[in-house]
């Protein structure tokens, strides 16, 4: 709905209230009247027509009022495909080179992703104020630049690539946490790209880490709880998922990925195997932190190499680590210590963890670990 209204409009604040007082008014109508036969195309020709009506109410934008001079949508204007291909040209007017990639990414999330201010916030690590002000000035910028809404030309795709990228993965990330329909939502999105791109590996790279990983969900909690990689149920493992992203896979090799989703990619397909090899995943990890020099993939390499069966190595990279209040650096440096027999130490550096934790299951988790200790 939001990207038929952007490309319409070409006003994200006004699609958004729209979007928002569609849904007011199918909350009203709809317990009364029944539920449409087509509800997305019917809240989205609501929410138009809403705008439409507010635009013309307004005296200081005449100017579009002019350009909007035309009949209200019905619902034989509108059908499923056109929203789904909509969606593909919002992300492009996000990640428009003219928007920092932080910014191109953060708005995508807002916009497509479904996410709260407050959830990117998070995703970014900054507060939730900053992010705010970050996706005001995007928007802005987008409305003064008049930046249009189109997937690009060909030859412009390649430049736009990387934050697209991100976007996609972003969005699974969130839908990993516990938001599935999220994830099948960036899976989904992945595939339009790869149809778009089909000779980017970098692309189908992302395809194959996001199905090896989701092909594992139905694993990855039991019931309210949180169930880690080498206690799955492997039984639960959707088989046919992960043979379809070891073949994404394959053809981001064979197109000469060694690029950061490409690695990834390589990291989850080995920890799919029956007898993971941590070593190698280790030495994966070492070559995607050099192409990242992200603080987040060094804490995954000492996990790998804890893993490996060296907790003080592991532990050593840890300490070394500058990632404050992330969670994930003190539920790590909790189980090393636990490991190891520094009891005191990780019952606080778990405490920390919990304290920090969003998810309910991840805040159960942790609380069955420091009970443990």
């Amino acid at each position: 709905m939001l990207a038929s209204l952007v490309g319409f409009l070409g006003d994200f604040d006004l699609a958004e209230e729209a979007v928002q007082e569609a849904f007011a008014v199918a909350a009203e109508r709809w317990p009364r009247d029944g539920v449409p036969a087509n509800p997305g195309a019917w809240l989205t020709i609501t929410a138009r027509n809403r705008a439409i009506d507010r635009i013309r109410r307004d005296r200081t934008l005449a100017e579009k009022t002019r350009q909007l001079e035309v009949p209200e949508a019905t619902m034989d204007e509108l059908d499923d495909t056109v929203i789904e291909d909509e969606r593909l040209e919002l992300i492009f007017t996000c990640c428009h080179p003219a928007l920092s990639l932080e910014a191109q990414v953060a708005l995508t999330l807002r916009a497509l992703g479904g996410l709260t201010t407050a959830e990117i916030a998070h995703a970014f690590l900054v507060s939730e104020e900053t992010m705010k002000r970050r996706l005001s000035r995007a928007k802005t910028k987008i409305k003064a630049t008049g930046i249009p809404f189109a997937v690009p030309a060909g030859h412009l795709l390649p430049d736009r690539l990387d934050a697209v990228l991100a976007v996609v993965y972003l969005i699974y990330n969130e839908g990993y946490s516990g938001r599935v329909n999220l994830a099948s939502e960036a899976i989904r999105l992945g595939r339009l790209l790869a149809a778009l791109m089909p000779d980017e590996p970098e692309v189908h790279g992302l395809m194959a880490l996001m199905q090896i990983h989701h092909a594992r969900r139905q694993a990855r909690f039991s019931g309210e709880q949180l169930v880690l990689l080498e206690d799955q149920d492997r039984s639960l493992w959707d088989a046919e998922e992960i043979a379809a992203g070891r073949k994404a896979l394959d053809r981001a090799i064979a197109l000469g990925g060694r690029g950061r989703y490409v690695l990834q990619a390589a990291i989850a397909s080995l920890q799919a195997d029956e007898r993971i090899d941590w070593n190698e995943v280790a030495a994966l990890y070492g070559q995607l932190a050099q192409i990242t020099r992200s603080p987040v993939v060094e804490l995954n390499r000492a996990a790998a190499v804890a893993q490996a069966g060296s907790n003080e190595q592991a532990l050593e990279i840890v300490e070394q680590l500058t990632l404050g209040d992330y969670q994930y650096l003190h539920s790590t440096r909790g189980e090393l210590l636990r490991r190891l027999g520094r009891t005191d130490e990780a019952r606080e550096a778990f405490e920390r963890a919990l304290a920090l934790a969003r998810s309910g299951r991840e805040q159960r988790f942790l609380e069955r670990r420091i009970a443990e200790l």
